[in-house]
């Protein structure tokens, strides 16, 4: 089997970027490449074209390899639904729940279905490129680890460990997450890349030599800081911040950063738009001010909603609906602006009020729907998809907004990814805008959202390429970690 496993030091070491780097690097080769995370623990996913659920970073990784994804490209998803509890989907489909307490012993099934899924792709594949996920040296989780050292020792992978130096002492992370493995699992630890770094490399290699000699493992190269460059993220908005100037005024949109915000990469694409500014915020006075605001999605409707009344937001939302200033809510966002909500499966709390500024009623049925809708507005091609427990039963007031509902400058939606449709999104934002009393207008020349994606993975491509021992990468896929690899005490307790 060719393959490599991207480890690293930290979680948000680079491993997602790393990984799509060089799947493209590979698949412009003309490599036949497939990504692939055994396990991820993420609240922003995707719905493959065969109606099947992964996570987010590897749908993109599969663009970048240029290849359709699927299931097998993350046979076990975790959906945080609360501090203790996971949801899984196992091969795209819902498969139960998982416990905290049975995160470190209670997948031995998980793992076997997730080594299927990759000797399912190696059969197919020329490569498989796998992404490991936290640390490999969180020696507590080793016993049932299949995601890490655990599939690298199953299927005999190369390991190469990421470390971000932007955080400071990845040097010391490096070699620390050597000295905490055992022999066996240190024996496929092949190599290091450094990600992430500003300044001059001359400066850093004196200890980059110091880490080889120490490690007996090279350096493959040193990642620079790559600007504006993004993964739909794992965890929470990448883009949040980014601003892109453009002539004329500006757009301020404010996303609530829920607990258990899902799917929120649905506003990557409005901050890749030239002259608006997205912003994460749990303050009542940035909801207020902003021209903008949206409610995301949630993995936890009902307890997302009571967040939100706890930290006065509602009433923050509620007032800009009655000034006639714009509210968007998406899938969960959308369900709390209906009028109530009965849920018995994903929270069970049963009939609860929502914030009535969107006719509907909310219920929840413990089959999930998983599709891929499209549609039109205004004349304008909408294609999304949908995952989602609760269904909204609209009224016939308001106005039609692509599946879901607008009440004046109230708008809300069950779609995920309507606005990564160039057309749809740049004329939604200028109806908004309006609603705002903002001067913003779209930018005539600005990139698509998907030509954006392109060209950020072709960055990667292009960095991997000129900042690693390409050389060196090839011989570790082809050949697998060279043997008689020195050990570095302590090795795992």
């Amino acid at each position: 089997m060719r393959g490599l496993l991207v480890a690293g030091t930290t979680s948000d070491a680079g491993k997602s970027l790393v990984t799509a780097g060089v799947c493209r690097w590979l698949a412009r080769r003309g490599v036949r490449v497939a990504p692939f995370k055994a396990q991820n623990m993420s609240n922003n996913s995707m719905v493959c074209g065969d109606g099947s659920e992964i996570g987010r970073a590897q749908w993109v990784q599969a663009r970048a390899a240029g290849v359709e994804p699927e299931a097998a490209m993350n046979p076990v998803l975790l959906k945080p639904g609360s501090d203790r509890r996971s949801h899984v989907v196992a091969l795209g489909k819902p498969f139960g729940t998982l416990e905290a307490g049975e995160y470190a012993t209670g997948r031995a099934g998980l793992a076997e279905i997730a080594f299927g899924a990759f000797e399912d792709l190696s059969a197919r594949y020329d490569v498989v490129v796998c992404e490991g996920a936290g640390s490999p040296a969180e020696i507590n989780l080793r016993g049932g680890d299949y995601v890490n050292m655990g599939l690298a020792r199953r299927f005999g992978l190369p390991v190469l460990v990421v470390g971000d130096i932007d955080r400071g002492g990845v040097l010391a992370a490096m070699f620390g997450t050597l000295a905490l493995l055992s022999a066996e699992d240190q024996a496929l630890v092949a190599g290091w890349v450094v990600n992430k770094f500003r300044g001059d490399v001359g400066l850093l290699r004196p200890g980059l030599d110091s880490l080889e000699k120490v490690t007996g493992r090279p350096v493959l190269g040193v990642l620079p800081w790559l600007d504006r460059v993004w993964i739909d993220s794992e965890d929470a908005l990448a883009a949040a911040g980014w601003r892109r100037e453009a002539p004329g005024g500006g757009l301020g949109v404010a996303v609530v950063r829920f607990p258990r915000a899902s799917n929120a990469t649905d506003v990557d694409a409005l901050a890749a738009e030239p002259g608006v500014t997205v912003t994460l915020t749990a303050d009542p006075d940035v909801v207020a001010a902003a021209d903008v605001v949206v409610l995301p999605g949630s993995r936890a409707t009902v307890a997302d909603l009571t967040w939100l009344r706890a930290r006065g937001l509602d009433t923050a939302v509620t007032a800009r609906a009655a000034a006639g200033r714009p509210v968007l809510g998406i899938c969960g966002g959308y369900q709390m602006l209906t009028e109530s909500i009965v849920d018995d499966v994903e929270s069970g709390a049963g009939a609860v009020a929502g914030l009535g500024l969107l006719p509907g009623r909310v219920t929840f049925a413990a089959e999930k729907v998983l599709a891929r809708p499209a549609g039109t507005w205004r004349g304008h091609p909408v294609d999304a998809y949908e995952i989602h427990h609760g269904s909204v039963t609209a009224t016939a007031a308001g106005e039609s907004f692509l599946d879901g509902r607008r009440a004046g400058a109230v708008w809300g939606t069950m779609w995920h990814g309507a606005f990564e449709n160039d057309a749809f999104r740049r004329a939604w934002l200028t109806e908004a805008a309006a609603q705002a009393g903002a001067t913003w207008t779209p930018a005539p020349d600005a990139p698509g959202f998907g030509e954006l994606r392109e060209e950020m993975l072709d960055k990667l491509a292009d960095a991997v390429d000129e900042h690693l021992d390409t050389a060196l990468l090839l011989r570790l896929v082809d050949r697998g970690a060279p043997a008689g690899l020195p050990f570095v005490p302590p090795g795992a307790p």
